[in-house]
Parts: C-alpha cells; structure tokens; sequence
C-alpha cells in the first residue's frame, strides 16, 4: 500500500510539473500578444492561473514525499534515525492528517455547490470551467491524506524494524 500510494503520489505530481513549461510559454505569449500586438485575451491569462494553481494543488503530495517542502530542521537534522521517525509519524498523525482532513471536509460541499451551478468565470471572455479548478482542492487535500497515512505508516515500519535490531 505504501509504494502504491508513493508511486501514485509522484506519477501525478510529475506529470504536473510539466504544468511549469507550459504556464511560461503561455506567460511569454499573453506578454508578447498584449505588448507587440496590442491584443489581450482573459482566457489565456486565466488559463495562466489555472496552471499555477494546478501546479501548486497536484504537486502539493509529491514535494511531501520527497521531502521538498521548506522547513526549520535545526533539532530534525541532528536526531538519530528512530527519533525522525518518531517525529514523522507524530507530524503525520497529529498534524499533517488532521489537516488534509480538515481541507477535504471544508473544501467539499464548497466544490458540490461550484459543479452544482457550473461556476465559469466572473471575467468576459474568461474560462468557464472554474469549477473543474476548485475539483482541485479536495483531490489535492485527499492526496495529502493518503500522503500523511503512507507517511505514518513508514515511520511505523522505520519503528518497527529498530526495536527489532
């Protein structure tokens, strides 16, 4: 279950980071379009923010598990490896889970409501498809349960082995 949720976590995290190239590009054409051609599209600069939340959102899990994410490790660096498993499980648990939870829980019926009305944008000439950007949000919170819960359940495994050696 572990390297299920891994493999899957990093399958969807790096076929979103491809999202990077792209949002550049279409970045470079918007400024390109507005300021050599004179010309100006919602759509496009709206699907520039699209990207980067989609980026942010289905990349959010994969920087876990790598261990991308910024963080003050002055006491975490120094521990022995039982104690940062110690520490992994307790974050996990006590801190990582609840929250992805508690984002899950909130985000949901604020998504069901967005699908319910088919939520477009707000913007003349926008993206009509807000809605599939706020599907984002309980699927990005789901990844990081499965995260926090693959977490704990390695830093179980990690305790596990060194009481057994």
């Amino acid at each position: 279950m572990l390297a299920f949720v891994n493999k899957l976590n990093a399958g969807i995290g790096k076929s979103a980071a491809c999202l990077a190239l792209a949002m550049v590009v279409l970045e470079f054409l918007v400024v390109v379009l507005r300021y050599a051609f004179e010309w100006g599209s919602i759509a496009l600069q709206e699907g520039v923010i699209y990207m980067h939340a989609s980026l942010f959102m289905a990349t959010a899990a994969w920087v876990l598990q790598t261990d991308g994410h910024v963080r003050v490790d002055i006491f975490y660096r120094e521990m022995s490896a039982s104690n940062k498993a110690r520490v992994n499980l307790a974050g996990a648990l006590l801190l990582l889970l609840p929250t992805s939870g508690f984002l899950l829980y909130i985000s949901w019926d604020y998504v069901a409501l967005s699908w319910q009305i088919r939520e477009g944008s707000k913007e003349t000439g926008g993206l009509d498809a807000v809605f599939l950007l706020k599907s984002l949000m309980p699927l990005s919170a789901a990844m990081l349960v499965l995260q926090a819960l693959a977490q704990a359940g390695q830093a179980w495994l990690d305790l596990s082995c060194d009481e057994h050696a």
